[in-house]
C-alpha cells in the first residue's frame, strides 16, 4: 500500500513537471501556438501561465503526498523496532 502510494505521488511529480515543461515552453515562444492566439501573443499568454501555476499546485500536493508516505513508513519502523 505505501509502495502504491509512493508511486502515485512520484508519477504526480513527473506528470506536473513536465506540464510545467510545456506550458513555460509556451510562454517562452509568446502562447501563439495554441487555438487562443492573437497577432500579437499576448491573449494567448494568459491559459499557459494559469497551466504552469496549476501544474505547480500539482507538484506540491504530489511531493506532500510523497513525504506523507515516507514519513508513514517511518513511523511504522519505529513501531516495529
Amino acid at each position: 500500500m505505501i509502495n502504491n502510494t509512493l508511486g502515485i505521488g512520484i508519477q504526480g511529480i513527473q506528470d506536473g513537471m513536465m506540464g510545467m515543461e510545456n506550458a513555460a515552453r509556451k510562454i517562452a515562444r509568446g502562447g501563439a501556438d495554441g487555438p487562443q492566439g492573437t497577432a500579437d501573443g499576448a491573449g494567448s499568454l494568459v491559459e499557459p501561465i494559469i497551466d504552469l501555476k496549476l501544474y505547480e499546485r500539482s507538484v506540491e500536493a504530489s511531493a506532500q503526498v510523497v513525504k506523507t508516505a515516507d514519513e508513514t513508513v517511518g513511523t511504522l519502523l519505529d513501531i516495529t523496532a
